[in-house]
């Protein structure tokens, strides 16, 4: 599997990046007909060349002929399940996106995810974006986004809901946790479609990045912008560094006057709410006392959160944090066939080659079959959850070699 980096020095959205992946040597009649097993009528796809400062790229358009209604979440993951031309991984990624889309509305406008309707981003056009992008990253074997720091734009946009400011509500929600330039831009840099993406299917990239490229590709914005190129750039190819680095926070708090039984349940909320590592290490208090150190890792924006579990769950009235610099095996989840269905299997490189990520046996990966996913197959065939373990660890090194 290979990586794509967005370098997305002016912004992106949901058409631009179609566009990029085109012109990575993408066949555009098979993506044509891949869509075409959407349940959609009234449009019409296009790919033309436009040249911004001297860079060719390609615009991805959807010439839609007929109004559009509000869709929900619900109605959208169906369409997409009823595309026959997608294949498992590319539906999973579409609906991811849409997903935590919906979050985000939902959150905004104190509606639950499911309720929430999709005004521009529930249109044809989007929707052909966004499963448009998923078929493109499966077709050219693309394992793991990256993408650049962002440009978050400034001034107002207007939406189906009024004059809303930039970035977007739906799009500064989606984009916690990824580098945004706040003010770089005249206008609307990132779309929600787009922060949509990138939410559900990229991380940011580790700067500095050792990157091998194999193609690149530039799509094209429909905005003119008068101090940079409105293109999006898409480097396809393998990452260098032995090692994914990311910076997060550590919470720490002593405890030594709380019910243990209370622990599994403060465990249980804590990463419920996006704590990353959550460790219980039994330590001495003062005064001879017995107590334990309760180690919270996650990302920054969800600390409060975090802090407010905290002191609503346990006796402790102080809290300590510190940024944290990690470094990580890069990893990638895979889908594996087994006897007993489908199974997530996490992928941790130790190395990677000049080209290519293929295994060598465990020395090149560490193999981690996702443990709800082995569990609920157990149950369900009634079989030791070892049994499971076992085979999806063995047909996913027989998938990776």
């Amino acid at each position: 599997m290979k990586t794509a980096y967005l370098d997305a020095f002016s912004g992106l959205a949901g058409d631009m990046m179609v566009g990029a992946l085109i012109d990575c040597e993408l066949d555009f009649a098979s993506l044509t007909r891949a869509l075409a097993s959407l349940p959609l009528t009234g449009y019409r796809l296009a790919q033309n060349r436009r040249v911004l400062s001297g860079i060719s790229a390609v615009k991805f358009e959807v010439d839609v002929s007929e109004p559009q209604p509000e869709r929900h979440l619900g109605e959208i993951a169906a369409m997409i399940d009823q595309a026959d031309a997608l294949s498992q991984t590319v539906k999973r990624r579409a609906k991811a996106v849409f997903e935590v889309l919906a979050e985000a509305e939902g959150k905004i406008h104190n509606t639950p995810p499911g309720d929430v309707h999709f005004h521009e981003v529930g249109a044809v056009d989007s929707i052909i974006d966004v499963v448009g992008v998923a078929w493109a990253l499966d077709a050219l074997e693309i394992g793991e986004v990256l993408v650049s720091p962002l440009p978050g734009g400034r001034g107002f946009a207007r939406s189906q809901h009024g004059i809303i400011p930039v970035p977007a509500p739906a799009t500064a929600q989606l984009l916690a946790g990824f580098p945004l330039r706040l003010g770089d831009g005249a206008a609307e840099m990132v779309t929600p479609t787009g922060a949509a993406v990138l939410k559900a299917l990229a991380r940011p990239a580790a700067v500095p990045l050792s990157f091998e490229i194999e193609r690149v590709g530039y799509g094209a914005g429909s905005r003119t912008l008068e101090d940079r190129p409105n293109v999006l750039r898409v480097m396809i190819g393998h990452q260098q560094s032995g090692f994914d680095a990311d910076e997060m926070i550590e919470i720490q708090a002593n405890i030594d006057d709380l019910n243990p039984q209370v622990y599994d349940h403060v465990v249980e909320r804590l990463f419920a709410a996006a704590a990353r590592d959550v460790t219980l290490t039994p330590t001495m208090m003062k005064k001879g006392r017995p107590g334990v150190v309760l180690g919270v890792l996650a990302e920054a924006q969800h600390r409060d959160v975090l802090a407010r579990i905290i002191f609503a769950e346990t006796s402790t009235i102080g809290l300590r944090f510190h940024p944290v610099s990690r470094l990580k095996l890069p990893r990638e989840i895979h889908e594996i066939e087994t006897s007993f269905g489908k199974i997530r299997v996490k992928v941790s490189r130790t190395h990677r080659d000049d080209h290519s990520h293929h295994a060598d046996g465990d020395r090149a990966s560490q193999l981690s079959p996702e443990y709800d996913d082995c569990r609920r197959a157990a149950l369900e065939h009634g079989v030791p959850l070892r049994i499971v373990m076992e085979e999806a660890r063995e047909a996913a090194r027989r998938h990776l070699s």
